[in-house]
């Protein structure tokens, strides 16, 4: 029995692909647009350079951790001396000060000390928007203690069982110092510096960060979240816990949880781009 031309006699012959060869050549296109694509999806992302002469650093949700926020600031000062040739230093904090963990008041104490020796901006996170509306008598203690406020409470050496409303609002006026209000009152929305914006929860898409509501600033998540659109800035927020900084090609998350996983995220920004403070 004749043999098919260059296979041995015990070979089998291969059998004919009967594929159109429009539909292999489509096949083919797919199949190097799909590696193309996973090699772009995989690629780093190149971040803009902070402005000329500046360093930033920002720090994610801290809620009530002075301990890991005194770590943290340990970490951004080593890394600040190695690099401190490259420009002046701002600090950037994202919000959520308060409430959850165990040291709220000493949260704030620490930060008030750290602005009276560096340049720092301290963005408002819902948290404290919450807590400056219970002071301000215009939301109940309830809604604030559902979001870990009691807590904040207690840092400030208020016991909080079996106390009447009325008497708790005024055992919390007395107890938290002038200054801790006044740093909470002068907290920003948010802060734009070169070409990153720093917010707490994000914006709503397709709005300028002028028109923007500020309820939108502390609280949003699903569109913001959702969506793929250049901002026109490199958004920098937190509100959202995320196992590992999100890092993506319009925005930036750095709210690792640290009340309950023990990880308060810092990046310094510089004029080769983003990277995580170790």
């Amino acid at each position: 029995m004749p043999t098919e031309r260059g296979l041995g006699s015990g070979a089998q012959a291969r059998p004919r692909d009967e594929t159109p060869i429009e539909t292999r050549r489509s096949k083919e296109v797919a199949t190097v647009l799909a590696a193309a694509f996973k090699k772009l999806i995989h690629r780093p992302i190149v971040y803009p350079s902070a402005p000329a002469g500046r360093v930033l650093y920002a720090v994610g949700d801290i809620h009530g951790r002075a301990d890991l926020l005194r770590s943290t600031l340990d970490r951004i000062d080593r890394d600040y001396a190695a690099r401190s040739h490259i420009g002046e230093k701002t600090e950037v904090f994202l919000g959520d000060y308060v409430d959850r963990g165990p040291a709220s008041a000493a949260v704030i104490e620490t930060l008030i000390e750290r602005a009276s020796r560096t340049a720092a901006v301290f963005v408002r996170g819902n948290h404290e928007q919450v807590m400056l509306s219970y002071l301000a008598r215009r939301a109940p203690l309830e809604g604030w203690a559902t979001l870990g406020g009691l807590s904040t409470l207690q840092s400030y050496g208020i016991a909080v069982r079996d106390r009447e409303p009325a008497d708790m609002w005024d055992a919390a006026w007395r107890a938290i110092p002038a200054d801790h209000k006044k740093f909470l009152s002068e907290t920003r929305s948010h802060c734009r510096i070169g070409e990153y914006l720093f917010v707490h929860a994000g914006m709503r898409p397709g709005i300028e960060i002028e028109n923007q509501v500020e309820d939108d600033l502390y609280w949003i998540r699903g569109e913001f979240l959702g969506c793929d659109d250049d901002f026109g800035s490199i958004v920098v927020h937190g509100h959202t816990p995320v196992p590992c900084p999100d890092m993506l090609h319009n925005r930036i998350n750095i709210d690792t949880g640290a009340f309950i996983t023990n990880r308060l995220t810092a990046i310094r920004i510089d004029p080769s781009g983003v990277c995580v403070v170790d």
